[in-house]
């Protein structure tokens, strides 16, 4: 089957003229609007400016000669000079008249839009003064032009003059004056509807001249007098009007109404003040009460402090309310946009070769049915009676030697269908871009907290996870096979749709290259411990273990936070505090999602073992509920890199291709991951069976305009600050605890190296010497105490108080003796 001709797309104008490329960052926009201020300024001056000096100026402008324009020998008397006398003549006298003034008033409020100072609906002010200039000019010039007979310009303007005679000449006097009046009133109709309501009284004011009058009557105070009589009367001002409703309340004649008591003032010894016995009056008041506007009810039950308006809820993106989310042109869109391209005549072929192998072995088969996917073909077939699933599972290899694939997969059966199926691979894959999984409806209309795009299913659905849910999760596959475009995949679902204000990132990249693309993001999406110096991607693995202490703090500060607020978990404290039933003096905040991204977490485990392994493990058990999520990946699936601890806390898991069957059973605990065919070909599981997804393509160029939009947007003036963690620089206690009777047997090493070096660093001892993290932060402790390096000073090296080897070896042998 031929593949259809794609016919080429027409461009946009945008892309006609290259704006589409063009990107109106806040620093660019705020200029333009200075710039439009500063032109309406001009225009306001010249307007005013032509009322004076319009008459001389004139007879220049209607007959110009060489050289006058540029107003040389200052032949304009406009206080704006030539230019603005053109403008004021052209706009007041050949076109609108004084309505002209509108025009400098409109670019006055683009103008401030486009400082971001005020939101102003630019469409709606442009229809509204238009509509009134037009109006404008048109009534001056009917009714005012012959005030105007000796003045050098009309009211209306020569456009108004013009428009006013033709419609005159149609209609008339009288029909050009209704048509004015009409056009008055559908406009402010449109502006108000208060408008119809003023109308309607003024053709009907007795129905809307209602008034409500009361009279109490009271007696003076007897103890015996009765109860006081509260009833209404008939206002004279509208007695006549036959819709005026007249009600009476007679408490005396009604036996089942109580009497109202009166608050009588009493003065008794002991006892000052007011007294709630029935007290009469004989004298008649009359009120006259009115009702006033309706008092709105606050919708809170908790206040969260006792100034301020609490009745609107708090908004976390108002500190970045000029932020704008990425756009979909960012990202490359492909020819077939991720559509597979069905062959029938490999299918077909497919289809004989998968019966006669089945056949040839004895097995029979009712049924074959093809899915086909971006990558790969699904074959449900549905056994004869009689047939034992097993028979067909042994097959996998006779069936995948028949196809000629790369690699095949049965499924026996699928979960939820009668059918067994084998996945083989497309002669011509597709690729699945990642426009086309953000463009689906799927993504736009998601109700999830972290939505992860992953990329296309068999059946062609785009696949995604909540990490909210999932709630961390394990990456893991052969170099090469697309583990680090999966990565970005998720990260860039979550930019495209969270806010900054809502999701924070922490990336280790030990690697150093993978993430670096994400560091110009680091005022907006991006977390880290403090540190004046410190890169926003973590790299070096003293501060991966002191940002995992950090994280492990911020998880315990945010446990407290719920516990106060009698919070279960993150998206009930956000909500609380969103309605303001949390108050802030008290220590509360709105806590954004923290989403932990490690990118080679078998070089974490082999440089710094348990120090990096524990407090994974305590977050993933415990940071669920506070909203803080890992993603850990690593191209060595061995059971010394993925240990039970890290597989019975991470439960959601992808598994790209990976060289063998015991590999597949670390990441995923079932074979499988060694039949894919590579290439962002992966399984995804979260209990039950997994399911085979084509990872979305996303390439490095995509990633790098993705953060320079995000870049240019509206952010905070630093990443995210993590607490300080307990210990600094890696150190296990205060060197004063230090046992200095028990040194190391790498003491002196270790000391040589810091005065050669003349750096107190624990990861240089860590490097040169091939130990762990606990035992270089102990050696770090005892060269502390023995006074080689000075204290830790955060993350940076700490001070050698050595200069050379003599006083080394002087302070060495004291240590011996």
């Amino acid at each position: 089957m031929a593949r259809k001709k794609k016919e080429p797309k027409t461009p946009s104008v945008r892309e006609t003229f290259g704006l589409d490329k063009i990107h109106f960052s806040d620093r660019i926009l705020p200029f333009l609007g200075l710039l439009l201020i500063a032109i309406a300024g001009f225009m306001a001056f010249a307007f005013i400016s032509y009322f004076g000096t319009g008459a001389a100026d004139q007879s220049i402008l209607e007959n110009p000669r060489a050289g006058e324009i540029l107003n040389l020998n200052g032949e304009f008397t406009n206080s704006c000079g030539s230019l603005g006398a053109k403008v004021s003549w052209f706009f007041i006298k050949k076109c609108f008249g004084l309505p002209a003034f509108l025009i400098p008033f409109f670019l006055l409020l683009v103008g401030i839009r486009m400082l971001l100072t005020y939101k102003v609906n630019l469409l709606k002010w442009f229809m509204c003064l238009t509509l009134i200039m037009l109006w404008s000019s048109l009534t001056l010039a009917k009714f005012l032009s012959p005030l105007f007979v000796d003045m050098h310009y009309n009211p209306g303007g020569d456009y108004g003059q013009t428009a006013c005679d033709v419609v005159e000449g149609l209609v008339g006097t009288p029909g050009l004056t209704l048509l004015l009046i009409i056009l008055a009133i559908a406009f402010l109709t449109y502006l108000s509807a208060e408008t119809i309501i003023i109308i309607r009284k003024i053709f009907n004011p007795l129905r809307y001249a209602k008034k409500i009058h009361m009279e109490i009557q009271v007696g003076k105070g007897e103890p015996e007098a009765d109860t006081p009589t509260l009833e209404t009367v008939e206002d004279p001002e509208v007695f006549d009007d036959p819709d005026a409703q007249i009600v009476e309340f007679d408490q005396v004649n009604d036996p089942q109404t109580e009497p109202i008591p009166t608050l009588q003032r009493s003065e008794t010894p002991g006892n000052k003040g007011l007294s709630t016995e029935p007290v009469a009056d004989d004298s008649a008041v009359e009120m006259t009460v009115d009702t006033g506007e309706k008092e709105e009810k606050a919708t809170g039950k908790n206040l969260a402090g006792e100034n301020g308006s609490l009745s609107t809820p708090y908004d976390p993106k108002l500190d970045l309310e000029n932020y704008h989310y990425p756009t979909l042109d960012l990202l490359k869109k492909y020819d077939d946009d991720g559509k597979p391209y069905i062959d029938m005549v490999e299918q077909n072929a497919n289809k004989k070769r998968i019966v006669d192998v089945l056949r040839n072995f004895g097995v029979e088969i009712s049924s074959i049915k093809a899915t086909v996917g971006p990558t790969i073909t699904l074959y449900e077939i549905t056994p004869a009676p009689g047939v034992r699933i097993s028979r067909i599972r042994n097959l996998e290899d006779d069936i995948a030697l028949s196809l000629s694939a790369l690699g095949i997969r049965i499924i026996a059966p699928i979960p939820g269908k009668g059918t067994i199926g084998i996945e083989v691979p497309n002669a011509k894959p597709n690729i699945v871009s990642m426009e086309s999984i953000l463009n689906s409806k799927k993504f736009q209309e998601t109700t999830m907290e972290l939505p992860c795009a992953l990329g296309k299913t068999i059946t062609n659905e785009v696949f995604m996870f909540d990490l909210a849910k999932a709630p961390h999760l394990l990456v893991a596959g052969a170099t090469g096979q697309g583990k680090s475009v999966g990565l970005n995949a998720i990260i860039t679902s979550l930019l495209y749709k969270k806010h900054p204000s809502e999701l924070k990132i922490v990336l280790v990249d030990p690697k150093k290259v993978e993430f670096s693309v994400y560091s110009s993001i680091e005022k907006h999406f991006l977390a880290k411990v403090p540190d004046d110096n410190a890169d926003p991607i973590i790299t070096d693995v003293t501060k991966v273990v002191r940002t995992l202490n950090s994280l492990c703090k911020e998880m315990d500060t945010r446990y407290d936070l719920l516990k106060i607020a009698q919070a279960r978990n993150i998206k009930e404290y956000n909500k609380k505090f969103i309605s303001r039933q949390l108050n802030p003096e008290n220590g509360h905040r709105f806590l954004p999602y923290v989403v932990v991204v490690i990118d080679e977490f078998g070089d974490l485990i082999m440089t710094a073992g348990k120090e990096v392994e524990l407090p994974i493990a305590r977050i993933a058990q415990l940071a669920r509920a506070v909203g803080i999520h890992m993603i850990i990946a690593t191209q060595r699936p061995t059971t010394n890199i993925i240990t039970g601890t890290i597989k019975a806390n991470f439960p959601s898991r992808i598994a790209f291709r990976v060289g063998a069957m015991i590999d597949s059973r670390t990441i995923l605990d079932r074979p499988g991951a060694q039949q894919l065919i590579g290439r962002g070909d992966l399984l995804y599981l979260n209990g039950g069976e997994p399911v085979r997804v084509q990872c979305a393509f996303v390439d490095t160029p995509e990633v790098e305009r993705i953060n320079t939009f995000i870049s240019q947007q509206q952010g905070y003036t630093s990443a995210f600050e993590l607490p300080e963690p307990d210990t600094a620089d890696g150190d296990l206690g205060e060197a004063a605890d230090v046992d200095m009777s028990h040194l190391d047997p790498m003491f002196e090493d270790a000391a040589r190296l810091i005065v050669m070096n003349q750096s107190g660093s624990t990861s240089l001892i860590q490097r040169k010497f091939a130990i762990g993290y606990n035992r270089a932060g102990r050696l770090m402790d005892q060269l502390e105490r023995a006074g080689v390096v000075g204290a830790a000073q955060g993350s940076k090296p700490r001070e050698v108080l050595i200069q050379d080897e003599v006083s080394l070896e002087n302070i060495l042998n004291q240590l011996r003796h």
